[in-house]
């Protein structure tokens, strides 16, 4: 696993749990993290957001006020949003197929399953650094290139003469 210099980087963790959010720090902490902004709901992580414009974004699904792809979501596309391309990570329990659509279609860099664990969230961490998809902006969607290239060559109506 590569070993990356993070202490420069800011993050900002939106989680209503104590725990969790603890648990991130402590986590983010020893991976060298040095600023960690911590929120409790959406607006006001968009707040500190807009204040301090991190370099990293972890948002829980579930948030006291509204979910965390709304959340998600603000960060792609409202005006006020200092950084539309930065990188989110989507933290939650909730790991079937439907939400881990729902998120990317709001524009999460990344999922992550609870209960995380230090591995898992360096190993997202270390994805995030290394991926190399564009950004794409649309009128009601800012976020990773979700296309992915096909191998070989398209068989059937998709393959050109």
């Amino acid at each position: 696993m590569p070993n990356y210099d993070f202490h420069n980087l800011r993050v900002l963790i939106c989680d209503d749990s104590l725990q969790i959010r603890l648990l991130l720090k402590n986590f983010l902490t020893g991976f060298g993290f040095q600023d960690i902004i911590e929120t409790i709901d959406a607006e006001s992580a968009f707040k500190e957001l807009v204040a301090c414009d991190p370099d990293l974004v972890i948002t829980d699904w579930n948030l006291a006020t509204t979910e965390g792809t709304e959340l998600v979501r603000q960060i792609r596309l409202s005006p006020d949003s200092p950084n539309p391309y930065v990188p989110i990570i989507m933290l939650t329990g909730y790991t079937e197929i439907e939400r881990v659509v729902v998120a990317r279609d709001s524009g999460v860099s990344s999922f992550l399953a609870k209960p995380v664990s230090a591995n898992a969230l360096y190993k997202r961490l270390v994805s995030l650094v290394e991926d190399k998809r564009l950004f794409v902006r649309m009128e009601d969607f800012i976020g990773p290139d979700r296309r992915f290239k096909k191998k070989g060559q398209p068989e059937g109506l998709e393959r050109r003469n």
